[in-house]
């Protein structure tokens, strides 16, 4: 498994958050992803860049237009990764529970 660090570090920046939110709604072209977005369509590019190489977005082309939709493959990616921590965290929990109980018990 990898870690997702390309992807933890991809979504570091709040325009990026952005894109990926617009994109929860299903796919989208760079114009349309731009909208209402306080950055230029290059940068907009940029970052769509930066998800593409943390395989968190996939593209095609439609045409002349640049469609992106998101990569499933790439959050499942990040969810094993968070998944470890909250296993933990649960199992901490649950022991947590355990010992307040018991503690009541005596």
């Amino acid at each position: 498994m990898t870690y997702g660090g390309v992807q933890f570090d991809a979504l570091g920046d709040g325009t990026r958050r952005a894109i990926l939110a617009r994109l929860l709604n299903g796919p989208l072209a760079v114009g349309e992803l731009a909208r209402d977005l306080p950055v230029s369509r290059p940068a907009i590019s940029q970052h769509l860049r930066i998800l593409k190489e943390a395989d968190l977005v996939l593209h095609q082309s439609v045409g002349a237009r640049h469609v992106y939709r998101l990569n499933p493959a790439g959050f499942e990616t990040l969810r094993q990764y968070l998944d470890v921590y909250w296993a933990q965290a649960l199992e901490a929990f649950a022991n947590e529970v355990e010992r307040r109980a018991r503690q009541e018990l005596q």
